[in-house]
């Protein structure tokens, strides 16, 4: 076991797969960059997570593209059709705006429309989350929108070990899965196996066991989710914290299984308000959970408004761990 960071662990599970498979390669914008620097430095992207690829593998594997989305996301679906196995970033999901015809249109249905003759293994990299003072077309959490596609695997790990190990399984896979990466998370640490196994898509996590109130939570909610499950355990409150990591397919037994013993539900989530993530775990409970519930499921969002500039405001917008002990404890009353 060795610490390190989701940014380190994504970097050597993209240079363990690349190594293993010559036929994945790297696109995006600035993946390599550092060609305006001295020395021509790999920046290794803005996050730093496709770092050393270019030096190890080449740039006829690591290529840096044109500032075009909808260009360098078409090209990478059409050589995933015809054999590649391509690993695109799109440098934050707000930039999906730009390339949804050739996700949505193209990428999702391909399999579908061919009746499986065709495979489409594509992994989409990109990056969520406000936090940062990025302001309302770079902190979008757009994973809700994304899992709405039919044809599309969505998902949102929050840990070094899940990060690496759920990109190894959507490399593995013959459709498409968009993995979305929390900015906020990129220098938080963990435990990590040398080997960095993969997780199965598809598979949650109960990232703390309890007994009084099924919590939901994913990507830059979980480390929330957890703290707030501390201050409400100290106040004899036992808080079942589990994070879906896979938002679609999602691991509906896990969720109802947990709401079978604890009665109760709240899921909290950066995504939309209104039809986004968190209502469809709310509708999960009520159509196939709603026997065990002793009291209404409730979720925990943003307001439905773009997401503000300033810091002060930021921070007012997104859900606070204050938030989440507060809403247990008014579920529990």
């Amino acid at each position: 076991m060795a610490s390190m960071t989701i940014a380190q662990a994504l970097n050597k599970a993209m240079h363990q797969i690349m190594k293993a498979d010559v036929s994945i390669v790297v696109i995006g914008e600035d993946i390599v960059g550092g060609s305006g620097l001295s020395g021509g430095e790999e920046l290794g992207g803005v996050f730093g997570v496709t770092k050393g690829l270019a030096q190890a593998f080449g740039r006829e594997r690591v290529i840096d593209t044109p500032i075009s989305e909808s260009a360098f996301v078409g090209m990478a679906t059409g050589a995933a059709m015809t054999g590649l196995r391509p690993v695109v970033e799109v440098m934050f999901c707000d930039f999906f705006g730009v390339c949804f015809d050739q996700v949505f249109n193209q990428a999702a249905k391909a399999r579908f429309l061919s009746s499986g003759r065709i495979k489409l293994p594509l992994v989409i990299r990109t990056t969520m989350g406000a936090g940062d003072g990025s302001g309302a077309m770079h902190s979008q959490s757009l994973h809700g929108l994304l899992a709405s596609v039919p044809g599309l695997a969505v998902v949102c790990p929050s840990t070094p070990a899940d990060a690496a190990g759920l990109l190894k399984s959507a490399v593995a896979a013959d459709g498409p899965v968009v993995i979305f990466e929390h900015k906020g998370l990129y220098g938080v640490s963990g435990e990590v196996k040398a080997a960095l196994p993969a997780v199965p898509l598809g598979k949650g996590n109960i990232a703390q066991p309890g007994d009084d109130i099924t919590l939901v939570a994913l990507s830059a909610m979980v480390p929330k989710a957890l703290e707030a499950a501390a201050t409400l355990k100290a106040g004899g409150i036992s808080v079942e914290v589990i994070d879906p990591r896979t938002i679609h397919p999602l691991d509906s037994d896990m969720i109802l299984a947990s709401l079978a013993k604890t009665g109760r539900l709240l899921v909290v989530d950066e995504g939309a308000a209104f039809v986004g993530f968190a209502d469809r775990v709310l509708s999960l409970a009520a159509s196939e959970g709603f026997a065990s519930l002793k009291a209404a499921p409730q979720k925990l969002t943003p307001p439905h408004t773009p997401v503000p500039y300033g810091r002060k405001a930021e921070q007012e917008w997104l859900p606070a761990t204050s938030d989440i002990v507060a809403t247990v404890k008014s579920m529990l009353m």
